[in-house]
């Protein structure tokens, strides 16, 4: 992969900023069910906490997109990483469920920011014969650190309470947003030159000459009646699906209640699942940008449906061991290539719409799924709730490979 000097450096930076940030995140996913139930409420109210989370994502990213456009994407990642520090110290301290719900819904305002931002930065460094690899090693960073922090955090909670982990998050969170204001480059300006375009109030004084792009809501409403972006959204929110409302809240039960694991445990295996998903990353991203997106992402939404089965199915440790193994390497997977197919459509000058709405309609699953499986849990247990999961992303996954259209092909394989 070919990178001029710029391009390796804000890439390493960006890899450096999301891990931080997302090592918090981690830190959570054993813990989050319980520290919720801590508060005496069911099972559908547990997913409750995961969805509201979502929900601030949603809301907030097309206004990151929006506000990235308008003032830059550093001081706008600055920003989520604040945001995410005020919420996760809330819900650290946090004294009754309703208290703990507002929190939550602030700190999933900074994380829907700040991951928004991420990808509009990568999309505005990337040209899409190099886009699937350096997406492949933004999003290992990405889902390394949620993957590995699992077992720091559930350590964290064994020792030191369930609240420890969120006040660890506050403070990888900080960490992030200080990497962002000092470190980051101002990559706006540099996508707009290079289209010639106008990129908000960025461009206005070096090309106060050149032509507006449309109206942010308009350029959105184009993207989403183009029908490959709105597939690539369906598959982004049924990843979402049954990565929140499953491996965040099912997942964690399943283990404590069938198996017999603790917090501790069930970091450890997803962290060894993290491990060989950061392994993948990068020869999928290859792989992407060789032969398209569709022959990565088609066969990522069946291997998550795999990875479902085998938790529903797993009889011991080891078999969860395997099936966090699978999740590890699907999640990285289906990463790098369905963001690289959404930068693919953004027209000149659109990367922030783009990438906020691809993030946006994700984030509707984020929504969604931890509402829809807990109350399949009070209903039916999490046995069924976790085929129907696995159902859902395997079925989208066929809809994109018969409906979607290829975004892009490499020279090279164009001509074989």
């Amino acid at each position: 992969m070919n990178l001029t000097a710029t391009q390796r450096r804000i890439l390493i930076w960006m890899c450096l900023f999301i891990a931080v940030n997302q090592f918090g995140f981690g830190a959570l996913i054993p813990v989050l069910p319980l520290y919720a139930e801590a508060f005496g409420v069911p099972a559908s109210a547990v997913g409750s906490t995961i969805a509201v989370y979502g929900l601030a994502r949603m809301f907030s990213a097309p206004i990151a997109g929006r506000f990235a456009d308008a003032r830059g994407r550093r001081i706008s990642m600055a920003m989520g990483g604040a945001l995410c520090t005020f919420g996760n110290l809330w819900c650290g301290l946090a004294s009754g469920f309703s208290e703990f719900v507002i929190a939550r819904f602030i700190a999933g305002l900074g994380a829907g920011w700040v991951q928004s931002v991420g990808l509009i930065v990568l999309a505005d460094i990337s040209e899409p014969q190099q886009r699937g690899r350096m997406m492949a090693l933004y999003q290992g960073s990405f889902l390394f650190a949620v993957g590995i922090g699992p077992f720091p955090g559930g350590w964290l909670a064994q020792e030191a309470g369930l609240a420890m982990p969120f006040l660890a998050y506050a403070g990888a969170s900080m960490l992030a947003g200080f990497v962002a204001w000092f470190v980051v480059e101002e990559t706006g300006v540099v996508n707009a030159r290079r289209h010639g375009q106008k990129d908000g109030a960025l461009i206005d004084a070096i090309a106060p000459d050149v032509k507006a792009d449309p109206p942010f809501l308009l350029q959105i409403r184009s993207l989403l009646s183009d029908r490959g972006f709105a597939l690539i959204c369906l598959v982004g929110m049924a990843n979402a699906v049954v990565r929140t409302g499953g491996l965040f809240h099912i997942v964690p039960i399943l283990a404590v209640t069938k198996l017999d694991l603790g917090p501790r445990d069930i970091g450890l295996y997803l962290a060894i699942g993290s491990v060989l998903g950061l392994v993948a990353s990068y020869p999928t991203g290859q792989l992407a940008d060789r032969f398209g997106r569709k022959p990565i992402i088609v066969p990522s939404a069946l291997l998550t449906a795999l990875a479902f089965g085998v938790f529903y199915w797993a009889p011991s440790a080891v078999w969860f061991a395997v099936a966090c193994a699978t999740w590890g390497v699907a999640a990285a997977v289906n990463g790098a290539a369905p963001a690289a197919y959404a930068a693919d459509h953004a027209k000149p000058g659109m990367n922030a719409a783009a990438m906020s709405s691809y993030r946006m309609m994700s984030d509707v699953g984020y929504v969604l799924g931890p509402i829809a499986l807990g109350v399949l849990v009070d209903v039916a247990g999490t046995g069924i709730a976790l085929l129907c999961a696995a159902a859902l992303i395997g079925s989208v996954g066929l809809v994109f490979a018969l409906a979607a259209p290829e975004s892009y092909r490499s020279r090279t394989h164009r001509n074989d």
